[in-house]
């Protein structure tokens, strides 16, 4: 993808509802969890207006994918008038500015402005979205319910089709998702869109994919997940799971199938990996130790029962009773045998998390952050195992977990599960070898002293 700056200008004026403005972030956040965010990627800003104009952000405020999904989620709408036309003037001003971050020296990078507005401006956009466009910038006009579309035609680029869409409420604002998802990737491709199920390697085929493994993994039968070596490795993983009133009934039903998701990429086994599973809100309980079940179908289908404790977010305590219990030979952890937790959790902690995560990492546990919502970065980076950019994921939307699972199934794993077990047969080989050859070398020692004393003789 060529690097982009990216601009999101959205209407929040008074005809917005409260609901509807939030459905137009779940999409502002769908469409940024797609793009590979970074200083010399994309950059993302966005601006918010209804009579006056609010920069929510620059394009140099966040530097992160999660940074700046958390920031998304903190904005409000304004609830006042439509002055579209301000807006755009103020996106020329400042949103696309170098001082906000713009590369305006780097011919290279793409300059994009996407509107999102549902009713009729108050004032003039045809010029100054003129001049917008003569600037460079590509601009999407998408209307809503009762917009004015020859005014959203005068406001975006050519081809109007392809930058003029139209929703019939905000509740199906999101099918408009993947057209943008795809509209900021050169190459369209499953596996440039994240739109395949490979645990570890997805090979674009052109319309469609196929699945492939890392070096020193196999590719199972389901010709999508791996298995390491022949057949897993030994693992302790224990899910933590916040089951708090925050996260709601049909969201925890999500995050049961998000476990199960990880549980069908397990070599699950008495001699491999072994799963725990333990849930918390203002009290811990857990649900089932490492070992109780000895195959994948067993541990899904308690994972499916798993019921709904619905209370506050003892995040603090959790990792304590992780600390304490989780590991312990008595609840079934296995001696000598690397440990794994993830912790899940969708908002801030209502007790001190610190102590606890430290003496996690402390004991050798490599510990996975996901966050969700309104979780806290700063406590998912507090959580994670270094290096924190590998440990710690997050996304604004419960229904994009399943794309966490992904790549979590990759990493769960123990780091090169394969290596003890090859230096072990080299270091075996070495010895067999200079067996050999010490065996040769006395051989040769015996016919030399022979011959010496048949010459002296």
């Amino acid at each position: 993808t060529r690097p982009t700056d990216l601009v999101f200008i959205i209407d929040s004026s008074r005809s917005v509802r409260p609901s509807e403005f939030e459905q137009v972030k779940v999409f502002l956040s769908q469409v940024i969890e797609s793009l590979d965010v970074g200083p010399n990627a994309t950059r993302v800003g966005v601006v918010n207006y209804a009579s006056a104009v609010k920069n929510e952000f620059s394009l140099k405020t966040h530097r992160t994918k999660a940074s700046l999904l958390q920031a998304v989620r903190r904005i409000e709408p304004l609830s006042t008038g439509t002055m579209t036309g301000l807006a755009i003037q103020f996106a020329i001003n400042r949103a696309f500015s170098e001082v906000e971050g713009a590369r305006v020296r780097s011919p290279g990078v793409n300059k994009v402005a996407i509107i999102v507005t549902d009713g009729r401006p108050q004032d003039g956009v045809k010029d100054v979205s003129a001049r917008a466009r003569a600037l460079g910038i590509e601009i999407f006009a998408i209307g809503v319910g009762r917009v004015d579309i020859p005014t959203l035609r005068q406001i975006a680029s050519e081809p109007l089709d392809e930058h003029v869409d139209y929703v019939e409420s905000y509740s199906v604002i999101e099918k408009l998702t993947k057209k943008f998802q795809e509209a900021f990737c050169a190459v369209s491709d499953l596996c440039a869109t994240g739109d395949h199920d490979c645990q570890q390697i997805c090979v674009s085929t052109g319309a469609s994919y196929t699945c492939a493994c890392k070096e020193g993994f196999t590719l199972n039968t389901d010709g999508k997940t791996c298995s390491a070596c022949s057949g897993g490795a030994a693992t302790d993983l224990v899910f933590l799971i916040d089951g708090s009133k925050s996260v709601r009934p049909e969201n925890f039903e999500l995050v049961k199938k998000f476990i199960n998701q990880i549980v069908d990429s397990l070599d699950v086994s008495d001699r491999n990996a072994h799963v725990g599973l333990v849930q918390y809100s203002s009290s811990v309980r857990q649900e089932f130790p490492l070992g109780r079940f000895h195959n994948k179908k067993d541990i899904k289908a308690a994972v499916r029962k798993m019921s709904y404790m619905e209370k506050g977010t003892m995040t603090g305590q959790a990792l304590k009773y992780l600390v304490d219990n989780s590991f312990a030979i008595s609840s079934g952890g296995r001696p000598g045998v690397p440990k794994v937790a993830i912790v899940f959790t969708d908002g801030r902690s209502q007790d001190y998390i610190n102590d606890a995560a430290k003496k996690a990492k402390e004991l050798g546990y490599k510990m996975f952050a996901v966050g969700v919502g309104n979780a806290v970065e700063d406590e998912l980076r507090e959580i994670a195992s270094e290096p924190v950019s590998e440990h710690y994921f997050y996304t604004a939307d419960f229904r994009t977990i399943n794309q966490i699972a992904k790549k979590l199934q990759s990493k769960i794993c123990v780091e090169d599960p394969c290596a003890c077990e090859t230096i072990v047969k080299f270091q075996t080989k070495v010895d067999n070898l200079i067996k050999a050859l010490t065996q040769k070398l006395e051989a040769v020692t015996r016919k030399l002293a022979a011959l010496e004393n048949r010459i002296t003789v």
